[in-house]
């Protein structure tokens, strides 16, 4: 075994993951994504990521989206609404109530309408 181990960040550097659909924007399902070209962005969504963007932490927005269907439509949305990030990371099992187990600190926030409460 080496001596390696995963990076850390420097302090007050943050890697946020984002959900994309029911989060920045209208909740469009894997079997709608026509809806995707269309779907509307949510009040203070853009602004507040880009200000993390901006601040020097790393954005990634990770979604149940299928990779293989969905990553061009999805980049080009994201594009063309300026949102700035990192990664975009598809294939998330798809339902909520989700549980993550790490060997880092792991802290959630439940989007509930309102991305002035997002710190």
């Amino acid at each position: 075994m080496s001596g390696n181990v995963s990076p850390v960040l420097p302090e007050g550097k943050i890697n946020y993951l984002i959900d994309i659909d029911g989060t920045i924007c209208d909740d469009i399902p894997n079997e709608e994504p026509e809806r995707m070209v269309t779907s509307k962005e949510y009040v203070g969504a853009r602004e507040k990521i880009n200000s993390l963007y901006e601040a020097g932490h790393i954005v990634t927005f990770f979604t149940s989206r299928s990779n293989k269907d969905h990553r061009e439509v999805t980049e080009k949305w994201l594009k063309d609404h300026g949102f700035k990030y990192h990664a975009l990371l598809m294939d998330k099992p798809r339902g909520g109530n989700y549980v993550w187990i790490d060997n880092h600190k792991v802290e959630g926030i439940l989007y509930k309408g309102d991305w002035g409460v997002v710190k």
